[in-house]
């Protein structure tokens, strides 16, 4: 870091992005028959064992389609967390680079919502830090234990 600012955080990876979408079966047809996508935790997710479906890019990416909620508050300060599923990309870093990238979010002011958190992500647990961008879209900074 350089006076309080990072020259730029070396993401290494896309693990995921967050959809909220309004029909899961459709998304889920879009993705897989259309695009040729692999589903995830499909029947994990039919039988209510997990929350929300994925589908996989590649061996390291996923999109998690997320149900859309019918009450979701759209009139939020920028600062707090919307109620409901919300948007969001997850860009992964070396575990090496973790640790300053919290303390430049400290420095710069940045409300780190949650963590550090230990989360299951598309290639395995990691852990991973949240916060909101200036218009409210939830980025979540992660490092797996092996990179």
């Amino acid at each position: 870091m350089k006076g309080g600012r990072m020259d730029r955080i070396r993401v290494t990876d896309l693990d995921h992005i967050v959809l909220n979408v309004a029909n899961i079966d459709r998304s889920l047809e879009f993705y897989t028959d259309v695009l040729g996508l692999a589903p995830e935790r499909l029947e994990e997710f039919r039988s209510g064992k997990v929350g929300f479906p994925s589908v996989r890019i590649n061996e390291r990416t996923i999109i998690d389609l997320f149900p859309m909620k019918a009450a979701v508050a759209t009139a939020q300060p920028k600062s707090e967390k919307i109620n409901g599923n919300l948007n969001h990309l997850c860009l992964v870093v070396g575990k090496d680079d973790f640790p300053e990238i919290v303390s430049y979010l400290t420095q710069r002011q940045i409300s780190v919502r949650e963590g550090p958190v230990s989360r299951w992500g598309a290639r395995g647990r990691a852990t991973s830090v949240y916060f909101l961008d200036p218009d409210g879209n939830e980025v979540e900074i992660r490092c797996y234990p092996a990179q």
